[in-house]
């Protein structure tokens, strides 16, 4: 791998949607420098909001497709060439390749908005996940971070945060209330993995 004792490890991001745990990742590291570097923007949406962001932060960015995440090997072969150490994924909704997966083991992070293992697997992303806690009148709901695998949201949990949900609480709410979580912990969490490599 590309860290040395003097070089921060470098970070490539993936996003799907706006890409608001994006640019909180992007500001912490922009801010903690020596921790790690959120070199790379990378989506499979031309039209997320996540590139607006990646500019404003004078982060590079760069669409791809899904022959090129699945098929050619051209979005490994990028994210080899420009030295990345640690993948994360922050709202991105393709399952990851197996070539991925090897090439940067246990380096895979994703963040999933509830409390793993229930209300994961395919499908399970966004409002979705909170329409599904409400209607399974949930008590309480969260954030996890785990390793990302070859199954939707089944890797190793590396840290889950919670909290409540109140009877009369709608999806939008509680999607405020993950926000909150996500903002707050995701950067922390991808930190302190990386000071422990």
């Amino acid at each position: 791998m590309h860290k040395s004792a003097n070089t921060p490890p470098r970070i490539a991001i993936f996003a799907s949607g706006s890409g608001s745990n994006a640019q909180r990742i992007i500001e912490y590291f922009q801010q903690n420098p020596q921790k790690a570097e959120a070199r790379l923007i990378l989506t499979n949406n031309p039209k997320a909001g996540v590139l607006a962001r990646a500019e404003a932060l004078a982060v590079p960015s760069k669409v791809f497709g899904r022959e090129d995440f699945y098929t050619n090997g051209s979005v490994l072969a990028f994210l080899k060439s420009e030295k990345i150490d640690w993948v994360v994924l922050a709202g991105f909704l393709w399952l990851v390749p197996p070539a991925l997966l090897e090439a940067y083991p246990d380096r895979v992070i994703n963040l999933h908005p509830a409390l793993l293992p229930k209300f994961g697997g395919k499908g399970m992303y966004g409002m979705h996940v909170h329409q599904a806690v409400v209607a399974a009148k949930e008590t309480e709901t969260g954030i996890t971070i785990h390793y990302a695998n070859a199954e939707f949201d089944e890797g190793k949990i590396i840290f889950q945060a919670k909290c409540t949900v109140e009877p009369h609480d709608s999806p939008e709410i509680i999607a405020e209330k993950i926000h909150q979580l996500e903002h707050q912990h995701f950067p922390k969490v991808i930190a302190k993995l990386l000071e422990n490599q």
